[in-house]
């Protein structure tokens, strides 16, 4: 007892009590009797939290978006195209169309009949196939055959439209006609200044298209060049044939090519002149000039 007398006299001693260890003691020594009495009576007892009971702490109320930059503004419209302006079309140099009207070939064979037909009406002569066949002098009579499959001895069409109209030209049961029964047929038909042969000059043909005047040539159909051959008909002519021979009228050229109508299928088209000059060479250049 006297030692711990001494000890708390020489605490008491050193200086003036801290408020902080007076609270530390008291808050840590239990107190009992009338002392605890006292206190309960005027201050609430302060009782230390253990660390489970202890409040988390405030969840942030601010939230952050993450940035995102604004999309590129959009491209400005292109400008507006200008208004097209109508101009009239001017056909190169050498470019001349005729208004020869297209119709197709009313018979099987009857395609030199056909173009005849367009060649009249483009100077306002109009006539049906059949009023036209009417005096192209049929020679119904059969070929004479020789060996594979050529012709040695038929009608002369330079006279006659040979064989069946009606017919096969591969057969052979049906052929056609030339230039000379076509220029006579126009002249009795509102055209008497037609005029036909064989051996005609392209630049002949082309200079009577740049003219105005239709011209109905002698080639092969759809340009095809089989086979040519010759046979000697009853009065005794060289006719040279094919058997695909066929007849169309040309109505336009240009610089390059001709215009064609076509009796077969009743068409128009653009030919090269290289090709028509070859295919209408297999007959000689034999054409029939409109005017």
């Amino acid at each position: 007892m006297t030692v711990i007398s001494g000890a708390v006299a020489s605490s008491l001693m050193i200086g003036p009590p801290s408020p902080h260890a007076t609270a530390s003691s008291a808050a840590t020594l239990p107190l009992t009797g009338s002392v605890l009495a006292a206190r309960s009576s005027t201050n609430p007892v302060m009782r230390i939290k253990h660390g489970l009971e202890l409040e988390a702490p405030a969840t942030p109320t601010e939230l952050f978006e993450q940035y995102v930059p604004p999309p590129p503004p959009p491209p400005p419209p292109p400008p507006p195209a200008p208004a097209a302006v109508a101009r009239p079309w001017t056909p190169p140099a050498g470019y001349v169309t005729i208004p020869v009207p297209i119709y197709r070939q009313a018979m099987t064979l009857d395609c030199e009949t056909g173009a005849l037909r367009m060649g009249l009406a483009t100077y306002g002569h109009y006539y049906s196939d059949s009023a036209l066949f009417a005096y192209e002098k049929v020679d119904s009579r059969s070929p004479v055959m020789g060996p594979n499959h050529t012709v040695v001895q038929w009608g002369d069409p330079y006279s006659n439209f040979v064989g069946n109209v009606w017919g096969s030209d591969t057969t052979p049961t049906g052929y056609g006609v030339y230039y000379p029964v076509i220029v006579s047929i126009a002249h009795s038909h509102g055209v008497p200044n037609a005029y036909g042969g064989e051996g005609f000059a392209p630049s002949t043909v082309y200079r009577a298209l740049s003219a105005g005047h239709p011209v109905e040539v002698w080639i092969e159909t759809n340009w095809a060049r089989p086979w040519l051959g010759t046979w000697t008909a009853w009065d005794g002519r060289k006719v040279r044939y094919s058997y695909v021979e066929h007849a169309v009228i040309l109505s336009g050229v240009s610089a390059t090519q001709v215009r064609v109508n076509d009796p077969l299928h009743g068409t128009q088209y653009w030919v090269s002149k290289s090709l028509f000059e070859t295919v209408w060479r297999d007959f000689n250049n034999m054409a029939v000039i409109f005017q």
